[in-house]
């Protein structure tokens, strides 16, 4: 297990020791073990506007998962107790719209953009990511309820409660682990996206991994500030998920052994 661990941590503490390199360590040949850690690259990444796609990135990853969140469980839930005739043909559309590869959407979201004025904006991309993750919400949410036994919310009705309150009060609290995997899910979509907000993005809406793509030029490569804005970028995902964490190990579990 230590062994495992160890080669799942290495790339991660190679980022971490590069980050806090000089140049001349960093390019050194063999690599250094020992050496003088330093925090230059990180004040560095201050001179270059970096925190400006960081906040960007918190914006997008962040309103997205809400988004996704607020629409996509009571879709799930209605799919899931909704008396449907094509419940199961429904969901599996909704599936389908992630299996075709997201190169295939990007110009015509590119050229819808363009028309509308929506290129380099924070809500155009959150547009775009909400379109890929309610499917995924959708999907997972509503194989966590067709895990819940009606007879919760029928015990709910019969005190009173309404479908909403009874959804609110009765079926969250036990799906609390499906939720809390889902949205870590949403937001790992979002916050990680390279490609559409590569093609859809200049300057003002530029979020963190294309920023860190920047700092590879044509006179050279900046180790020292790509790794070290790759660390930063995994920080805020880090405090995402440790709060919920025993939450999410349990709900990525949930519906691997039927009882």
């Amino acid at each position: 297990m230590l062994a495992l661990l160890l080669a799942v941590l290495s790339p991660v503490l190679w980022l971490l020791g590069m980050s806090l390199k000089t140049e001349v360590d960093a390019l050194a040949m063999p690599p250094r073990v020992l050496f003088s850690p330093t925090l230059a690259n990180y004040t560095g990444l201050l001179e270059t506007r970096f925190l400006r796609p960081l906040a960007n990135s918190v914006i997008v990853a962040s309103i997205t998962t809400l988004l996704s969140l607020g629409l996509g469980v009571p879709a799930a839930y209605a799919l899931s107790r909704g008396r449907l005739r094509r419940g199961g043909g429904i969901g599996f559309w909704i599936l389908f719209t992630r299996m075709a590869p997201p190169i295939a959407f990007a110009i015509p979201f590119f050229l819808a953009y363009r028309t509308l004025g929506w290129l380099d904006t924070l809500g155009g991309l959150i547009v775009v990511y909400l379109t890929f993750n309610l499917s995924l919400v959708i999907w997972l949410m509503r194989a966590f309820f067709d895990a819940i036994p009606p007879s919760l919310e029928e015990a709910a009705y019969i005190d009173g409660a309404s479908v909403g309150r009874a959804l609110l009060a009765v079926v969250l609290p036990v799906a609390a682990p499906g939720v809390a995997a889902t949205a870590i899910l949403c937001f790992l979509n979002a916050w990680n996206d390279f490609f559409f907000a590569l093609v859809l993005t200049r300057s003002s809406a530029m979020t963190a991994p294309v920023a860190i793509v920047n700092f590879m030029h044509y006179a050279g490569w900046d180790w020292g500030r790509i790794t070290a804005g790759s660390i930063i970028v995994a920080l805020p995902v880090l405090v995402f998920a440790w709060p919920v964490r025993r939450y999410l190990v349990s709900g990525l579990a949930a519906g691997a052994v039927k009882g």
